[in-house]
This record gives structure tokens, C-alpha cells and sequence, in this order.
């Protein structure tokens, strides 16, 4: 768990607002688009809006913007649902825009009635050549003084499909020589003539944003409805709709964007990456989605840390990825089992051992109720090739001829012999043991000070490991010279097919996470099988970028 810190600006906000009796509970919503999968910017805002109601007492809606039936998907509601559902939190209702499509129509009808509304029959590129400049006023549109009877006929002929896609829209009608050019007469509906994902061909005119999102905060009479900083220009046409329509005034609140540095978080540039084949669909473990962090690995509880350390604020800044990296690794370093994995083996016969033994290795050493397993201990095992060397430099303390180390939870051994092919490449090693040099029942005296992993030959299982890395080589992709995918890791994903791991393995299941012995952290793929066992690293043990960036 984090330390005890300070309150954030929202949640004093909150306390303020609960303590002088404005609310009596705060309601917040999670409003995506379903048109993608979620990010880790993503992740932020949900464990902030069900984060906060979770602290004090209030209750969170999970609301689909669904107002661009083009780009919308029931695939991506299922995604989110999911997302969300496995960070941890539950939503009190799960509710869509559309569910309001005729009570904001409605509204839409109520602002023409007002004289706060009017059909345009301009072009889209009319429209934006009279909106003027941030240091130019607008110029009011020739349609801007129809009639509220000659608006309301037309908007029922909008809706009843009379006119073609940009034939007209409904715009408000506040002040063309505003200073925010968001209140310059802005669009509130347009026809699109498209099949929704809920209702079908029901519609043919739908809501913009803007629109929608407000009146939708007032509907489910959200108390504390929390965007990001971009959405600071909006509120004051959030906030005068609100005031027009004479409804429940929910009230929006920004924070800063928490930017990742080694990554994009664009879903244009995200929907690249999987379009061109540089990544194996949203959830490729290499992804900055949500489905993509699970499919590597990382625990929901380490992503919760997170957020919460990275905390929210009113300045973008960028946060280093390692810090993520490191919530992963205390939180797997806890709760994973350990497990042996020779990656690129060697075969090693130890002459003087006849009969095979079991050996009990402890699960998690930080677990004290983690239990031991049993594993196969036989006179011929595999050790890593890295682990051996025929002219070792000095203080290299691993195996090579003539000299002692240790096998995990084993026995000391000593390499006497290097078996060659005709190429001259090392393909065994012929090794002796020492019968007193039993961990935990050592009496031999030998001084060793290094110990090494193995697998036994006999119960050796084939794995295929997939080696993830970050996916960009660069701190700032979005700030780096050139195309974003220039910058792409060559190297962010390495496939070894050359591995074996001890048997207990054969039983893992998607929900397992394990810690290979000094190689880092592993989870099962989806795409595992019976007779392909598929391993993905979630993280190294150590951060190995430091050490680049230092370089």
C-alpha cells in the first residue's frame, strides 16, 4: 500500500462540497467512447472516478459516449466492461447516450423554442471560414435568423431523414464575436445516415459531444463530472447549456493527462501500429492497453499502486515508465511463484550420482505460507550456457573446469570434462558431486559463492518464451523527430524456442504468475496450448534501462 498523502485538489473539492451540505453523496461516471480499446490514460481516470465514490461513499456510472455510430463497436463495449471489471472496480449502472437520444432531442427542441437554436443548410467549410480566428470575430451565419417555427419544421425533417448526410445541422445561437470560440454558435446536431450498434436505424440525425456529455451528466445528476485539461475550454458551453435548459447543474472538474514516456497513447497511432503489423492486435503485451498490460502479466493491484502514486494534478507532465515497472515487480515479487527455466540449456551429466532424488524448493520465499514443491534431482540436467565457461575470466564464479558451484536447493558439483562436436561447440559437460553438500544439510565444507539454476533432463518440459521490451526506443516518442514508427524497439520482442522448464509448469493457468529463477517475470499466453507451452516476460527483474539511459 502507498503512504499516507495528501488530499488532491478533487477530492478537496469533494470534502468541501460534502461538509457544507451540497451534496449528501457524489456520483461520478466513466463516459468512454466505444470506438477502441482502453489505454493506461484510461486507467488513470477509472481509478480516479471509482476511486473516489469507493472513498467516500457515493457510486460511479459507466456511460458510453455511443453518439458516432461510424466508429462504434459492441466489440469495444465488451473490451471495456472487461477492463474495468478486472482493475478491480464495479460500476452502479451501466448506461449508453444513447438511452437518452429522444429526451436530448427534446432538449434540442426546447433551445429552438427559446430562440437558442436554428437549422444551417451552410457547408462544413462555410461554417468554419465564418467562425473567424482566436483574434477575429465570427460572422453570423445567413441562416441564423429563421424562424423557431420554420427551426422546428426543419429539425423534424432532420430527424424523419427528409436530407442528405451535411445538408444541415443544428447549431446554437450564442455569440459569434465570442472570445472562447467554442461559443461561437457551435454544432449540436448532425444527420448520419448509419446503423448504431444499439438502435439500429432508429436515428439519422445524432448529437454532438458536446452536446450529449452535459446533458447526460444532468440526466444521471452526476455530481463531480471529471475530464481532462483539454475540456477546460468546453465547460463554459457545458455549463451554459446546463443554465438554457433549467436542469440539474452537474458541474465538470479537469485534471492533467499522466503522459508515459517509451510509448504512444494516441488511439490513431495505436490503431496504426496494429493495422501495419507491428504489434499482434490491441492486446499485444508490448500495447499500452489495458487488455494488453493483462495479457503480460501485470497484476490489476499493480496498476491500482500506480495510479495512486502517480497521483492527478493541473500540469501535464511525463511519467517514467519505470516507476509502473517497479509497482509490477514489488507486487509480483510477493505474490509469484518461483519456478526453474533453463532458456538456452546444456546438457551436464554428473558421473557419481546413480539414483534419482527428489529436492523440495520453496514456492515464494516472501511467503511464508507458500508451501515447497517437489522437483526431480537426476544425474543428467540441464544448466544455462551462460552459466559456464571453459577460459573464465577472474572473480567469474560459476561453473567451468575444475571449478565448484552450487545447484539450486541441490548439491555442489564440479565441472571435470568439456564434451565438443566436430565444430568445436560445447554440447556437454561431465560434472561429479559432492553426497555431503546437500542444501540445508551441508557438511562437505566446500566454500562456494555462486548458485545456479537447472532442470532435469528427465522431466524437462519445452517451452516457447517471449522476451517484451518497451516498443519504442525513445523517452519522447511523440516529441521525437520523424515518424513515430521510426523509432519503434527492433528488439521489443525476442522469441526463444530453445528453453526447458521444470514439470510443475505443465499446470499452469492464465491467472498464474511466476518468477523464472534470475530471469525476470513470466505469465502463460492465451495462445499457450497443451503441446506449446507459451510463457510471456512480464518484466525483468531489474530495471535494465537505467542502465542504457546512463550510457
Amino acid at each position: 500500500m502507498s503512504e499516507e498523502r495528501s488530499l488532491n485538489f478533487i477530492e478537496e473539492i469533494i470534502e468541501n462540497d460534502l461538509k457544507s451540505g451540497k451534496y449528501e453523496s457524489i456520483v461520478t461516471r466513466f463516459p468512454p467512447e466505444p470506438n477502441g480499446y482502453l489505454h493506461m490514460g484510461h486507467a488513470s481516470s477509472i481509478c480516479l472516478n471509482f476511486g473516489l465514490t469507493r472513498k467516500y461513499k457515493g457510486y460511479t456510472n459507466l456511460r458510453f459516449d455511443d453518439t458516432n455510430p461510424i466508429t462504434e463497436d459492441t466489440e469495444y463495449v465488451e473490451s471495456i466492461k472487461e477492463d474495468i471489471k478486472w482493475l478491480g472496480f464495479e460500476w452502479k449502472n451501466e448506461l449508453y447516450a444513447s438511452d437518452y437520444f429522444e429526451q436530448l432531442f427534446q432538449f434540442a427542441v426546447t433551445l429552438i423554442n427559446k430562440g437558442l437554436a436554428y437549422v444551417d443548410d451552410s457547408t462544413a467549410e462555410q461554417i468554419a471560414l465564418e467562425k473567424g480566428t482566436p483574434t477575429q470575430p465570427g460572422v453570423n451565419s445567413k441562416y441564423r435568423d429563421r424562424s423557431i417555427e420554420e427551426n422546428l419544421q426543419l429539425f423534424n425533417e432532420m430527424r424523419a431523414g427528409k436530407y442528405e448526410d451535411g445538408a444541415k445541422v443544428l447549431r446554437l445561437k450564442i455569440d459569434m464575436s465570442a472570445g472562447n470560440m467554442l461559443m461561437r454558435d457551435p454544432l449540436i446536431y448532425r444527420i448520419k445516415h448509419a446503423h448504431h450498434h444499439r438502435t439500429g436505424d432508429a436515428w439519422c440525425i445524432y448529437p454532438m459531444y458536446d452536446f450529449a456529455h452535459g446533458q447526460s451528466d444532468s440526466i444521471e445528476k452526476i455530481t463531480h463530472s471529471i475530464c481532462t485539461m483539454e475540456f477546460i475550454p468546453h465547460r463554459e458551453l457545458y455549463d451554459w447549456l446546463i443554465e438554457k435548459l433549467e436542469i440539474f447543474p452537474s458541474h465538470q472538474y479537469e485534471f492533467a493527462r499522466r503522459n508515459l514516456n517509451y510509448t504512444v497513447m494516441s488511439k490513431r497511432k495505436l490503431l496504426s501500429l496494429v493495422n501495419d503489423g507491428f504489434v499482434n492486435g490491441w492486446d499485444d503485451p508490448r500495447m499500452p492497453t489495458i487488455s494488453g498490460m493483462r495479457r503480460r502479466g501485470y497484476p490489476a493491484s499493480s496498476i491500482r499502486e500506480f495510479c495512486d502514486r502517480i497521483g492527478i494534478g493541473k500540469r501535464e507532465n511525463m511519467v517514467d515508465i519505470g516507476l509502473l515497472e517497479f509497482c509490477v515487480r514489488e507486487d509480483l515479487n510477493k505474490s509469484s511463484q518461483r519456478r526453474m527455466v533453463v532458456f538456452d540449456p546444456i546438457k551436464v551429466t554428473i558421473s557419481n550420482f546413480s539414483s534419482d532424488e527428489i529436492v523440495h524448493i520453496e514456492n515464494n520465499p516472501e511467503n511464508e505460507n507458500g508451501g515447497e514443491r517437489e522437483v526431480l534431482f537426476s544425474n543428467e540436467i540441464y544448466i544455462e550456457r551462460e552459466d559456464f565457461m571453459e577460459n573464465p575470466p577472474k572473480k567469474y564464479f560459476r561453473l567451468a573446469p575444475g571449478q565448484l558451484v552450487r545447484l539450486k536447493s541441490a548439491y555442489i558439483i564440479q565441472c571435470d570434462e568439456v564434451i565438443k562436436d566436430d565444430a568445436g561447440n560445447i554440447i556437454e559437460l561431465k560434472c561429479t558431486y559432492f553426497p555431503e553438500s546437500k542444501s540445508g544439510q551441508d557438511t562437505s565444507g566446500l566454500q562456494v559463492k555462486s548458485t545456479i539454476h537447472w532442470v532435469s533432463c528427465k522431466e524437462a518440459v519445452p517451452v516457447t518464451i517471449n522476451l517484451y521490451d518497451r516498443l519504442f526506443k525513445v523517452e519522447d516518442v511523440d516529441g521525437a523527430d520523424g515518424e513515430f514508427k521510426d523509432h519503434i524497439n527492433e528488439n521489443s520482442l525476442i522469441v526463444l524456442k530453445t528453453a526447458v522448464a521444470e514439470k510443475s509448469l505443465l499446470s499452469a493457468t492464465l491467472n498464474d504468475r511466476f518468477q523464472f529463477l534470475r530471469k525476470g517475470y513470466f505469465c502463460l499466453d492465451k495462445e499457450s496450448t497443451a503441446n506449446n507451452l507459451i510463457f510471456n516476460r512480464t518484466v525483468t527483474l531489474k530495471d535494465s534501462w537505467a542502465k542504457e539511459k546512463a550510457k
